[in-house]
Protein backbone atom coordinates (compact mmCIF):
# COMPACT_ATOMS: atom_id res chain seq x y z
CA UNK A 1 0.00 0.00 0.00
CA UNK A 2 1.30 3.51 -0.81
CA UNK A 3 0.22 6.65 1.31
CA UNK A 4 -0.34 9.33 -0.48
CA UNK A 5 -0.69 13.23 1.53
CA UNK A 6 -2.79 15.79 -0.39
CA UNK A 7 -2.23 18.43 1.96
CA UNK A 8 -5.44 21.19 2.42
CA UNK A 9 -7.37 21.09 -0.66
CA UNK A 10 -10.69 21.88 -2.40
CA UNK A 11 -12.96 19.43 -2.15
CA UNK A 12 -14.11 18.76 -6.07
CA UNK A 13 -10.37 18.96 -6.50
CA UNK A 14 -9.71 16.29 -4.46
CA UNK A 15 -12.91 14.49 -5.38
CA UNK A 16 -11.07 14.34 -8.93
CA UNK A 17 -8.02 13.16 -7.72
CA UNK A 18 -10.17 10.30 -5.60
CA UNK A 19 -11.79 9.23 -8.87
CA UNK A 20 -8.36 9.30 -10.86
CA UNK A 21 -7.11 6.79 -8.08
CA UNK A 22 -10.16 4.45 -8.43
CA UNK A 23 -9.66 4.20 -12.10
CA UNK A 24 -6.31 2.95 -12.03
CA UNK A 25 -7.30 0.60 -8.90
CA UNK A 26 -9.95 -0.98 -10.66
CA UNK A 27 -7.45 -1.64 -14.05
CA UNK A 28 -4.85 -2.64 -11.89
CA UNK A 29 -2.40 0.20 -12.42
CA UNK A 30 -1.98 1.33 -8.80
CA UNK A 31 -1.87 -0.90 -5.78
CA UNK A 32 -3.91 0.15 -2.87
CA UNK A 33 -3.24 3.53 -1.78
CA UNK A 34 -4.48 5.99 1.34
CA UNK A 35 -5.08 10.13 0.55
CA UNK A 36 -4.78 12.07 3.28
CA UNK A 37 -6.60 15.67 2.87
CA UNK A 38 -7.59 18.03 4.41
CA UNK A 39 -10.01 20.63 3.04
CA UNK A 40 -11.24 24.14 2.82
CA UNK A 41 -14.98 24.29 4.75
CA UNK A 42 -17.48 22.24 2.77
CA UNK A 43 -20.54 19.87 3.08
CA UNK A 44 -20.84 16.47 1.70
CA UNK A 45 -24.41 15.44 0.76
CA UNK A 46 -24.32 11.65 0.62
CA UNK A 47 -27.04 9.26 -1.07
CA UNK A 48 -29.13 9.22 2.22
CA UNK A 49 -29.99 12.68 1.59
CA UNK A 50 -30.02 13.11 -1.95
CA UNK A 51 -33.75 13.40 -3.23
CA UNK A 52 -33.24 13.78 -6.81
CA UNK A 53 -30.43 10.45 -7.06
CA UNK A 54 -32.48 6.81 -7.30
CA UNK A 55 -32.34 5.18 -4.03
CA UNK A 56 -34.42 1.95 -4.94
CA UNK A 57 -32.10 -0.68 -4.21
CA UNK A 58 -31.72 0.98 -0.39
CA UNK A 59 -31.80 -1.02 2.50
CA UNK A 60 -32.34 -0.99 5.82
CA UNK A 61 -28.94 -0.89 7.55
CA UNK A 62 -28.30 1.97 5.67
CA UNK A 63 -26.33 0.06 1.99
CA UNK A 64 -27.71 0.75 -1.11
CA UNK A 65 -26.67 -0.66 -4.34
CA UNK A 66 -27.32 1.36 -7.93
CA UNK A 67 -27.21 0.18 -11.25
CA UNK A 68 -24.49 -0.52 -13.06
CA UNK A 69 -22.38 2.24 -14.48
CA UNK A 70 -19.53 3.58 -17.21
CA UNK A 71 -18.22 5.93 -14.99
CA UNK A 72 -18.27 7.34 -11.53
CA UNK A 73 -20.91 10.16 -11.52
CA UNK A 74 -19.80 14.04 -10.83
CA UNK A 75 -19.74 15.67 -7.86
CA UNK A 76 -21.78 18.47 -7.67
CA UNK A 77 -21.64 21.97 -5.90
CA UNK A 78 -25.72 22.75 -5.84
CA UNK A 79 -26.20 25.22 -2.85
CA UNK A 80 -24.40 26.94 0.01
CA UNK A 81 -25.24 27.26 3.94
CA UNK A 82 -24.57 30.70 5.30
CA UNK A 83 -22.61 29.92 9.02
CA UNK A 84 -23.07 32.74 11.45
CA UNK A 85 -19.38 34.58 11.68
CA UNK A 86 -18.13 31.83 9.43
CA UNK A 87 -19.69 32.68 6.08
CA UNK A 88 -20.93 31.01 3.25
CA UNK A 89 -19.87 27.03 3.11
CA UNK A 90 -20.53 25.36 -0.36
CA UNK A 91 -22.47 21.77 -0.78
CA UNK A 92 -21.66 18.77 -2.60
CA UNK A 93 -23.58 16.34 -3.97
CA UNK A 94 -21.51 13.08 -3.79
CA UNK A 95 -22.13 9.46 -4.03
CA UNK A 96 -20.74 8.29 -1.10
CA UNK A 97 -23.26 6.35 1.61
CA UNK A 98 -24.58 8.61 4.51
CA UNK A 99 -26.18 12.21 4.77
CA UNK A 100 -25.00 15.48 4.93
CA UNK A 101 -21.36 16.22 6.99
CA UNK A 102 -19.19 18.83 7.00
CA UNK A 103 -15.10 18.52 5.93
CA UNK A 104 -12.34 21.60 6.84
CA UNK A 105 -9.57 22.70 8.75
CA UNK A 106 -8.61 20.84 11.50
CA UNK A 107 -9.75 17.59 10.32
CA UNK A 108 -7.75 14.46 9.38
CA UNK A 109 -9.58 13.23 5.78
CA UNK A 110 -8.44 10.09 4.81
CA UNK A 111 -9.92 7.94 1.31
CA UNK A 112 -8.48 4.62 1.34
CA UNK A 113 -8.74 3.46 -2.42
CA UNK A 114 -8.41 -0.45 -2.05
CA UNK A 115 -9.70 -3.13 -3.83
CA UNK A 116 -12.00 -5.22 -1.50
CA UNK A 117 -11.45 -8.80 -2.99
CA UNK A 118 -13.55 -9.92 0.06
CA UNK A 119 -16.95 -8.66 -0.78
CA UNK A 120 -18.12 -7.55 2.52
CA UNK A 121 -18.97 -3.94 2.79
CA UNK A 122 -20.24 -4.29 6.51
CA UNK A 123 -16.90 -5.90 7.26
CA UNK A 124 -14.61 -3.10 5.82
CA UNK A 125 -16.69 -0.58 7.48
CA UNK A 126 -15.68 -2.51 10.98
CA UNK A 127 -12.34 -2.82 9.73
CA UNK A 128 -12.12 1.08 9.37
CA UNK A 129 -14.17 2.05 12.55
CA UNK A 130 -11.66 -0.58 14.43
CA UNK A 131 -8.39 1.06 13.04
CA UNK A 132 -9.97 4.60 13.70
CA UNK A 133 -10.44 3.59 17.21
CA UNK A 134 -7.07 1.82 18.23
CA UNK A 135 -5.38 4.85 16.41
CA UNK A 136 -7.78 7.78 18.71
CA UNK A 137 -6.56 5.60 22.03
CA UNK A 138 -3.28 5.09 21.02
CA UNK A 139 -2.18 8.55 20.21
CA UNK A 140 -4.84 10.52 22.02
CA UNK A 141 -5.17 8.49 24.96
CA UNK A 142 -9.42 8.97 24.63
CA UNK A 143 -11.67 5.99 25.86
CA UNK A 144 -13.45 6.06 22.56
CA UNK A 145 -16.24 3.74 21.05
CA UNK A 146 -18.56 2.67 18.30
CA UNK A 147 -21.98 4.41 17.95
CA UNK A 148 -24.11 3.79 21.02
CA UNK A 149 -27.48 1.93 20.52
CA UNK A 150 -29.10 4.01 22.16
CA UNK A 151 -28.47 6.85 19.21
CA UNK A 152 -29.26 4.37 16.04
CA UNK A 153 -31.57 6.37 13.65
CA UNK A 154 -33.55 3.43 12.73
CA UNK A 155 -34.22 -0.31 14.05
CA UNK A 156 -31.42 -2.41 12.81
CA UNK A 157 -29.52 0.55 10.60
CA UNK A 158 -25.94 0.08 10.12
CA UNK A 159 -24.48 3.22 11.98
CA UNK A 160 -20.90 3.76 11.47
CA UNK A 161 -17.79 6.73 13.06
CA UNK A 162 -16.55 6.90 16.22
CA UNK A 163 -17.65 8.36 19.77
CA UNK A 164 -16.52 9.57 22.76
CA UNK A 165 -18.56 9.38 25.84
CA UNK A 166 -21.97 10.54 24.12
CA UNK A 167 -20.47 12.95 21.39
CA UNK A 168 -19.23 11.65 17.41
CA UNK A 169 -15.60 12.38 17.07
CA UNK A 170 -15.03 10.53 13.35
CA UNK A 171 -17.27 9.66 10.70
CA UNK A 172 -17.44 7.10 8.12
CA UNK A 173 -19.02 7.13 4.39
CA UNK A 174 -17.93 4.82 1.80
CA UNK A 175 -18.59 4.20 -2.12
CA UNK A 176 -17.46 1.22 -3.94
CA UNK A 177 -17.29 0.94 -7.45
CA UNK A 178 -16.04 -2.39 -9.18
CA UNK A 179 -15.12 -3.10 -5.54
CA UNK A 180 -12.64 -0.26 -5.52
CA UNK A 181 -13.72 1.83 -2.40
CA UNK A 182 -13.62 5.18 -2.10
CA UNK A 183 -14.53 8.31 0.16
CA UNK A 184 -13.75 6.94 3.57
CA UNK A 185 -13.48 8.86 7.23
CA UNK A 186 -12.84 11.91 8.44
CA UNK A 187 -11.67 12.38 11.86
CA UNK A 188 -12.00 15.76 14.35
CA UNK A 189 -8.82 16.48 16.01
CA UNK A 190 -9.08 20.80 16.23
CA UNK A 191 -12.05 21.62 14.03
CA UNK A 192 -13.88 24.41 14.30
CA UNK A 193 -16.98 22.70 15.80
CA UNK A 194 -19.49 25.49 14.87
CA UNK A 195 -19.58 24.91 11.06
CA UNK A 196 -21.25 21.32 12.31
CA UNK A 197 -23.70 23.18 15.20
CA UNK A 198 -25.00 25.09 11.92
CA UNK A 199 -26.17 21.84 10.45
CA UNK A 200 -28.00 18.21 11.79
CA UNK A 201 -24.48 16.26 10.52
CA UNK A 202 -25.23 12.47 9.81
CA UNK A 203 -28.96 12.89 10.76
CA UNK A 204 -27.96 13.98 14.35
CA UNK A 205 -27.95 16.94 16.21
CA UNK A 206 -24.80 19.35 15.61
CA UNK A 207 -24.37 19.98 19.16
CA UNK A 208 -23.25 15.88 19.16
CA UNK A 209 -20.26 16.61 17.59
CA UNK A 210 -16.77 16.84 19.41
CA UNK A 211 -12.94 17.18 18.48
CA UNK A 212 -9.99 15.58 20.21
CA UNK A 213 -8.66 18.92 21.05
CA UNK A 214 -11.96 19.71 22.86
CA UNK A 215 -11.47 16.08 24.68
CA UNK A 216 -8.40 16.57 26.10
CA UNK A 217 -9.40 20.21 27.09
CA UNK A 218 -7.02 22.29 24.55
CA UNK A 219 -3.75 20.28 26.01
CA UNK A 220 -0.91 18.97 23.74
CA UNK A 221 0.47 20.29 20.72
CA UNK A 222 -1.88 19.29 17.77
CA UNK A 223 0.35 19.60 14.65
CA UNK A 224 2.40 16.87 16.18
CA UNK A 225 -0.48 14.47 17.18
CA UNK A 226 -1.99 15.05 13.81
CA UNK A 227 1.26 13.72 12.53
CA UNK A 228 1.42 10.81 14.84
CA UNK A 229 -1.91 9.73 13.93
CA UNK A 230 -1.40 9.66 10.41
CA UNK A 231 1.65 7.57 10.98
CA UNK A 232 -0.60 5.13 13.02
CA UNK A 233 -3.68 4.96 10.87
CA UNK A 234 -1.09 4.29 7.51
CA UNK A 235 0.22 1.79 9.19
CA UNK A 236 -3.02 -0.15 10.13
CA UNK A 237 -4.40 0.59 7.10
CA UNK A 238 -1.51 -1.49 5.25
CA UNK A 239 -2.08 -3.89 7.54
CA UNK A 240 -5.97 -4.03 6.46
CA UNK A 241 -4.65 -3.80 2.69
CA UNK A 242 -2.81 -7.07 3.45
CA UNK A 243 -5.73 -9.29 3.45
CA UNK A 244 -6.70 -8.04 0.44
CA UNK A 245 -5.04 -9.76 -2.46
CA UNK A 246 -6.98 -9.94 -5.86
CA UNK A 247 -6.93 -8.78 -9.42
CA UNK A 248 -9.95 -5.96 -10.09
CA UNK A 249 -13.66 -7.54 -10.45
CA UNK A 250 -16.34 -6.23 -12.73
CA UNK A 251 -19.32 -5.20 -10.35
CA UNK A 252 -21.96 -2.91 -9.20
CA UNK A 253 -21.37 0.00 -7.93
CA UNK A 254 -22.26 0.14 -3.96
CA UNK A 255 -22.61 3.03 -1.12
CA UNK A 256 -22.59 2.94 2.81
CA UNK A 257 -23.55 5.21 4.98
CA UNK A 258 -22.26 6.71 8.16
Amino acid sequence: MQTLDLGRKNYLEAWAIQKEFVEKRAAGEIEDTLLFVEHEPVYTVGRASQSSLDRSGESADGLASDRITDSIPPATETASIHVRKLGDVPVVEVERGGKLTFHGPGQIVGYPIFHLTRRDLRGYLREMERILMSTISEQALLSVKPCPETLFLEPGQLQTGVWVRDKKLASIGIAVRKWVSFHGFALNVHTDLRYFEAVEPCGFSGSIMTSIERELGGMGDMRVLVSNLKRTLAEKFSVLSNTYHAAPLQSPEVSASV
